[in-house]
């Protein structure tokens, strides 16, 4: 997937968040699993929206930094979304960015100073 393709697909799942879930239609084709894929970029871009600060703390959206919910719950989230609360996501990425989002949560640490 290239910059523009990535972009229209953020765009789309963005604005994702302010529709109902009934709404909401399925993106395209996952991107391949060796597209480039910037998942900071992407909180910054999407996920952020309802997650506040890269998903370090609550919003819309509830803080994924420390989140006692296991991979494959979180999995299920971003697939499958949340009726009236998240989208779907599984049609937007590959199992392995879903991964790569997962490994983001995992890793999110409060930011110094």
């Amino acid at each position: 997937m290239n910059g523009t393709a990535l972009q229209v697909a953020v765009l789309a799942a963005s604005s994702a968040c302010t529709m109902p879930a009934a709404a909401q239609q399925p993106a395209a084709t996952p991107a391949p699993d060796n597209a480039p894929f910037d998942v900071g970029q992407l909180f910054a871009t999407t996920c952020g929206f309802c997650h506040s600060d890269g998903g370090r703390a609550p919003g819309r959206g509830p803080q994924l930094m420390d989140s006692p919910r296991d991979d494959d719950f979180m999995r299920n989230r971003i697939k499958n979304g949340k009726e009236g609360a998240m989208p779907t996501f599984g049609a937007a990425f590959s199992d392995a960015q879903i991964d790569e989002i997962i490994k983001y949560i995992r890793s999110l640490k409060p930011r110094e100073g």
